[in-house]
């Protein structure tokens, strides 16, 4: 699959927004997102089932990608577009062989070391981070910068290079400059739900 990824990646997180997934997603949404992964790591397996359900719902309606972080199982159950793993989760090559040959999936990398690695895995985009000092993971990796960013992006190739890690309204032209294809904003976005439309627009006004 030749992906081709939005400049704008929002991440749900219910703990940091304090509305559901499907809130989050509705809002997204209205605010002209088109690619979104929901984000969970505090329910339950069962109760981020019955959260992403009517998430996915919404964006199905208006022709929206969701990607499921972690749980190959929830993405599969609920016909997500796909799957976005950490080192930790199930290895690309088995979650590969649950979701099929047209699943999206997306692997995160925090080294140059790592994502040249990654680039030979059956995965469909490599993420990158933390690029700057990031709040939204208790213990965040070492921050990789847009030099480690940009040395990434010099050897993995064709394959599309999602940057994450406390990027803002302020640095966002700087990651992309730096070689990202897509940046992934998780606080930047979703920090005061009220404000979640506008500041994808705002976001999404900046990158184009």
């Amino acid at each position: 699959m030749n992906l081709v990824l939005p400049k704008i990646y929002p991440i749900t997180d219910v703990s940091l927004a304090g509305i559901s997934h499907a809130e989050q997603v509705g809002r997204l949404i209205a605010g002209g997102a088109t690619f979104i992964q929901l984000r969970e790591k505090h329910a339950s397996p069962r109760d981020f089932f019955e959260a992403a359900k009517p998430a996915i719902e919404i964006a199905r309606k208006n022709n929206v990608m969701i990607i499921i972080n972690d749980r190959v199982d929830i993405a599969r159950a609920l016909g997500a577009d796909g799957v976005h793993l950490g080192q930790d989760d199930l290895p690309p090559n088995a979650a590969r062989e649950v979701l099929g040959p047209d699943a999206i999936i997306g692997f995160s990398t925090h080294s140059v070391e790592q994502a040249i690695d990654a680039a030979g895995l059956p995965i469909d985009y490599i993420a990158i981070g933390p690029i700057f000092e990031t709040k939204t993971k208790e213990n965040p990796d070492p921050i990789v910068g847009l030099d480690g960013l940009a040395e990434v992006k010099k050897n993995i190739g064709n394959i599309p290079l999602v940057a994450i890690g406390g990027i803002d309204l302020d640095n966002v032209l700087d990651v992309l400059a730096a070689g990202a294809d897509s940046i992934a904003l998780v606080s930047a976005i979703i920090g005061d739900p009220a404000l979640i439309s506008a500041k994808t627009a705002q976001l999404l006004d900046i990158v184009k």
